[in-house]
């Protein structure tokens, strides 16, 4: 009996130790994945904040104010003059729909209505 015992100890032992050795190896992988990720992330970041200097850069008034002109009669772009922009009192908003009144209302229960 006590041979028995120190048999299933062991192979608890054993288990164990292998157990705890496969978990090892698994969270050195997830931290690997997420380091990985990490890294991708911060490249993300950085490709992002060029593309939004890019188009800041081509987004400059002189620049866009140069292609303009260099396009005009092509495009046919005509310039900006005050007079083209309108006022808010000549903006036609839309008629709300009426709000309907309850002027009786029902009271609704369901005292003494049949059972199924």
């Amino acid at each position: 009996m006590r041979s028995l015992l120190f048999l299933l100890s062991a192979l608890a032992v054993i288990g164990t130790g292998y157990w705890a050795y496969h978990e090892n190896y698994r969270t050195q992988d997830e931290l690997d994945r997420v380091d990985a990720l990490r890294r991708d992330i911060g490249e993300a970041r950085e490709r992002l904040a060029i593309l939004r200097a890019e188009w800041a850069y081509l987004n400059r008034p002189d620049r866009l104010r140069d292609l303009a002109e260099m396009n005009y009669s092509r495009l046919g772009l005509m310039p900006l003059r005050p007079d083209q922009f309108g006022v808010v009192r000549d903006v036609i908003f839309p008629i709300p729909e009426p709000v309907i009144q309850i002027t009786e209302p029902v009271d609704v229960t369901s005292a003494g209505a049949p059972q199924p």
